[in-house]
């Protein structure tokens, strides 16, 4: 026999194998084929969801352990009729989830916001809407997103990480804003973000409407010599100088890129487009040459390179980066309780997979706006605006980034 004859009965031979390995009969009555085609769902070198269940055996419980005792220390130990002996008589922390008092997932309340930096991130609500054109309502946007956040727990499942147990959270309470009067709540606003940045938690603002977006930055900016770049997700571009002559909702961006370390080529607005983007605006995007992203970019590019693009350029000869997530940037189904809706936005999965991948650079500060809970249906605009959040945290956590942005923190904090 040829050499040739015998390597092609070799290849036939591998061939048959190949397929017979396809399908192996169990022993038993009935012989039943497993297709190996299918990845295995109990083979945790295969599947995601494995993997996660797996990981979650490494994260400790020691502050949960720790929250029982401090519970069963001040609510009292529970009736002696339930058998959990980890249950008191008052709701003192995450559970149950339908009672107690509505902090941000539950977080320590810091009454005096001069300890806020004993804590890696600092949330805080800016309940105003002084700055809507439209549809007032975002002044309880931070009481919605704060309700709908005791539906959640600390533990991600998918990344296999527990906030409660790897970084440390607060919440500091509302900016006490003056309703009527636009410049004087920017100066509280501004005076807030300042002092908790100036401590060196991260600040994560509950908005509010997008005017907030100016005095936010600049609080910021106002600690710190260093450069900021601003990742800006939104359907508008809220850059035009005033708009019935204040500085709205529609004007933050403008402002904000005035400060002396704010720069314009820093500005990455994602998302942009629609029938509702006023034409002065337009002309400060080309003059102050912003960076921008329409839903055509990200249709064509995809949601990866999008982020890699915005990150490169709000990264650009900067030392920290903003995020400032307008929920009126996903698709109108999803968040109805926004005052400027607009169809043909990010879908929710889109939107949270670009919010992990800006937040795993790390951020020096983030804000979510626009939630209007009077618009809203069974609170999903708040849970949107509540997953825009802990999904930042989680990506960070995740990186090992937060706090990444501590360094930049050179400068005192002086009183606006």
């Amino acid at each position: 026999m040829s050499s040739a004859t015998v390597a092609n009965a070799r290849l036939a031979f591998q061939s048959v194998a190949r397929k017979a390995a396809r399908f192996t009969p169990t022993v038993g009555a009935s012989q039943t084929q497993i297709r190996f085609h299918h990845p295995d769902p109990f083979n945790p070198k295969v599947t995601k969801g494995w993997k996660a269940a797996v990981k979650e055996a490494e994260l400790p419980t020691t502050r949960a352990d720790q929250e029982i005792a401090n519970a069963l220390h001040l609510g009292l130990q529970g009736a002696s009729s339930i058998e959990d002996k980890s249950i008191p008589t008052f709701s003192r922390g995450e559970l149950p989830h339908f009672a107690g008092i509505n902090t941000f997932l539950k977080a320590p309340y810091v009454e005096d916001v001069r300890d806020v930096g004993k804590y890696d991130a600092t949330v805080f609500g800016v309940p105003f809407d002084g700055g809507c054109t439209y549809r007032s309502g975002t002044r309880f946007g931070p009481q919605g997103i704060r309700r709908i956040s005791a539906l959640y727990t600390p533990y991600n499942y998918e990344r296999g990480i527990d906030l409660r147990e790897q970084m440390t959270l607060c919440d500091a309470g509302d900016v006490f804003t003056i309703p009527a009067n636009l410049e004087k709540s920017f100066d509280q606003i501004s005076n807030a973000v300042a002092h908790i940045a100036s401590t060196g938690t991260m600040p994560i603002i509950l908005g509010g409407d997008h005017s907030i977006g100016f005095p936010t930055v600049r609080g910021l900016a106002s600690v710190t010599t260093k450069n900021i770049g601003i990742i800006h997700v939104d359907r508008h571009a809220d850059i035009q100088e005033k708009d019935l002559d204040e500085r709205m909702h529609t004007t933050p961006y403008f402002h904000a890129t005035n400060l002396p370390n704010v720069n314009a080529k820093n500005l990455v607005q994602i998302g942009i487009g629609g029938w509702q983007v006023p034409r002065p605006a337009v002309a400060n995007m080309v003059e102050r040459e912003t960076n921008i992203f329409t839903m055509d970019d990200i249709e064509e590019y995809g949601i990866e390179k999008i982020a890699e693009m915005a990150l490169e350029r709000a990264w650009d000869g900067c030392d920290a980066v903003y995020m400032s997530y307008d929920i009126d940037s996903i698709e109108a189904a999803f968040v109805p309780g926004t005052g400027w809706p607009e169809p043909g936005g990010l879908l929710p999965r889109e939107a949270l997979k670009l919010v992990g991948l800006v937040a795993a650079e790390g951020l020096c500060g983030m804000e979510v706006v626009e939630v209007s809970p009077p618009y809203d249906h069974a609170d999903i605009t708040s849970l949107m605006a509540l997953r825009i959040v802990v999904d930042a945290l989680g990506s960070m956590v995740s990186h090992g980034t937060m706090g990444k942005h501590k360094h930049i923190i050179d400068k005192e904090f002086v009183p606006f």
